[in-house]
């Protein structure tokens, strides 16, 4: 993928055109969200919207949403989407600043290195999710892969009690399927503060996902107060189930529009599982699962628009950019670019088999440098695994007629569709 770019290159800025009295872009933006926010890089490289009486710029390069996300000095977290995320989970992962990563590292136990603590709970989680399919049930796609990941995260907080033999206070209501985590933010504070109790009692790392944020002390060797580590897990358990459901739920949508890929996967899958279910060390002989999540990330990335507030007078690609300003950028708006993806609209998980690299900022679906989420690597892992495992036993094919669309909101995830499962005969 060329780079579009080079250290003379000249930022164009531009007004959208169409704006109507009073609402500006506000209607468009409303009603028609991601092809408006699609097209604007048809106009300049930092677009200037008015959304009533807010004035706000939508970065649409990806050097400039680099400069925007490496300088959090200038251009903190915030602006409409972060601060409604903070009034529901306090400053957890979700909206934490910069310089509270920098100060106290994103827990640890959700990164590559120790997600083979993850291993079983995994596994568990996503049999626990699909144990009652039957041949020719109908499903409710989201609701039913919301139940898988939320499974596997609640199987992760819980696996070290599970192996003393005792489920922390709460887990019931964690795990129940009915359960509404955004509506529910009494029991999850309680259940993080009995985990976090439990955990700072026994002393130890369990190795599962409450002890980390537990052992992330600051520069200065503080331990993290009750509050900051109920924050991040706060953050997490909400964002990174519904996140991964959404991925899951956009694969097998894609996975059925595309049935020489599946056929493809299916090839891959018979030979290396061999009827089992995928473990993690599966992973690295399962190049093309890896890649079709890799491909819906590009399409469907979760969180789909962001923004950022300047913090003082400024400039970006040359261009002022006074204090208070909100600034908007959109991973589906860089992921949709012709320039940085060739036909973009198009499915190609093989397109993730070229050596050439996107050019920084050009892929964002989990954001970049210090904003970069900390549940990339957990969700990559959970999505890949629970693609393996199911797609070898079960074909998931959405009713008919039915077009599949994303919700409305900062958040990319499909509408209710309901799909068939077949039983997959080898």
């Amino acid at each position: 993928m060329p780079t579009p770019f080079s250290p003379t290159t000249r930022f164009a800025a531009a007004s959208a055109p169409g704006g109507l009295p009073l609402l500006g872009h506000a209607a468009a933006l409303l009603h028609r969200p991601h092809e408006f926010v699609a097209g604007l890089p048809a106009h300049g490289d930092l677009v200037r919207l008015r959304l009533g009486p807010l004035r706000a710029y939508v970065v649409c390069h990806p050097e400039l949403v680099r400069r925007l996300l490496a300088d959090d000095r200038t251009f903190r977290p915030g602006g409409p989407l972060p601060d409604r995320a903070r009034e529901a989970f306090g400053d957890g992962l979700a909206a934490f600043p910069a310089t509270a990563h920098r100060h106290r590292p994103p827990p640890p136990a959700l990164h590559h290195g120790r997600l083979p603590d993850h291993a079983a709970p995994m596994a568990e989680g996503i049999a626990d999710a699909t144990a009652r399919w039957r041949d020719g049930d109908v499903i409710d796609v989201p609701a039913a892969m919301c139940r898988l990941s939320t499974a596997v995260t609640a199987r992760c907080l819980t696996a070290a009690h599970e192996r003393a033999g005792s489920p922390p206070p709460g887990a019931d209501r964690l795990t129940s399927p009915g359960n509404r985590l955004r509506r529910a933010r009494q029991d999850l504070r309680e259940f993080t503060r009995r985990l976090t109790a439990d955990h700072r009692a026994a002393g130890t790392d369990r190795h599962d996902l409450p002890s980390t944020p537990l052992a992330a002390p600051d520069e200065d060797g503080r331990p993290p107060s009750g509050a900051e580590v109920h924050e991040r897990l706060a953050a997490f358990l909400p964002a990174g189930p519904e996140s991964t459901a959404a991925t899951l739920s956009w694969a097998w949508t894609l996975l059925a529009a595309n049935p020489a890929v599946r056929m493809r996967l299916h090839t891959e899958l018979d030979t290396v599982l061999d009827g089992r279910p995928a473990r993690l060390e599966d992973l690295p002989a399962l190049p093309l699962t890896a890649r079709i999540v890799s491909e819906t990330l590009r399409l469907y990335p979760p969180p789909w628009i962001l923004s950022r507030t300047a913090t003082t007078d400024t400039e970006l690609g040359g261009h002022p950019v006074p204090a208070g300003a909100t600034l908007l950028y959109s991973p589906y708006l860089l992921h949709r670019r012709a320039d940085l993806f060739p036909r973009p609209d198009r499915f190609d998980p093989d397109r993730w088999l070229t050596t050439a690299r996107p050019a920084p900022g050009a892929r964002t679906p989990f954001g970049l440098g210090a904003h970069r989420s900390a549940g990339d690597a957990f969700g990559t892992a959970t999505a890949v695994l629970a693609i393996a495992t199911i797609a070898a036993h079960w074909t998931i094919a959405p009713t008919p007629g039915r077009p599949v669309r994303p919700t409305r909101g900062p958040s990319l995830a499909p509408r209710p569709f309901t799909a068939t499962l077949t039983r997959r005969v080898r």
